[in-house]
């Protein structure tokens, strides 16, 4: 496993980037752990994939992240949950270990768009770019349903994006956010919200 490290709002981001299917299945096992709090093998989560949509596309988004001999198979079971619950979410997306979707309908996430660690993605959740570059976001940031977030801004780790938000400029870390536009409402993290946080030496 490789990482990236990207600096967010001051903080430092690291981003796990597989190198093999080996390191795909790490990262579904820490999708996993965070719905479960439990690290299951491989096929107790691939049987809980067949009831548990979010673990499903986990599986195929990760697999789809490294361009191995599966990757045509891959690739189109991704496309295949992309049009059977609307989760636009390309695999060349960098999201960190630990991706949590509460509920699997109607996601869309840009393709440019660098996502943190320990993220929680709500239903109807939107980031995208009408430029050439996406949102950059830290770790353990909850988006709550039909929030929207435009553009290249950054979002600190520990943000909250309350439901409905649309977040034009920057999100400081640890602060709540709510609105239209999206402004700062208080300065208290919630990490109840990110329930199960995976760590990064588990990944070795």
């Amino acid at each position: 496993m490789k990482f990236e490290t990207h600096t967010i709002m001051g903080a430092e981001v690291r981003i796990p980037i597989p190198e093999g299917y080996g390191d795909c299945v790490r990262l579904i096992k820490s999708d996993s752990y965070r719905h479960n709090g439990r690290n299951d093998s491989m096929l107790k989560i691939w049987i809980g994939s067949f009831t548990r949509t979010s673990m499903g596309f986990s599986i195929w988004y990760r697999l789809s992240q490294h361009k191995g001999w599966a990757y045509p198979f891959t690739r189109f079971m991704l496309n295949r949950y992309k049009l059977k619950c609307g989760l636009f979410i390309p695999a060349k997306t960098r999201i960190g270990y630990g991706m949590y979707i509460q509920h699997c309908f109607g996601i869309v996430i840009n393709s440019t768009a660098i996502i943190g660690n320990n993220s929680h993605f709500s239903q109807l959740t939107s980031i995208g770019a009408n430029t050439s570059q996406a949102a950059r976001v830290g770790d353990n940031v909850y988006f709550g349903p039909g929030s929207i977030v435009i553009d290249n801004v950054e979002i600190g780790t520990g943000a909250c994006i309350g439901g409905g938000a649309v977040v034009v400029k920057n999100v400081k870390g640890n602060t709540v956010v709510g609105g239209v536009p999206a402004k700062e409402l208080n300065t208290t993290s919630h990490p109840e919200y990110i329930r199960y946080p995976y760590k990064e030496e588990w990944l070795k």
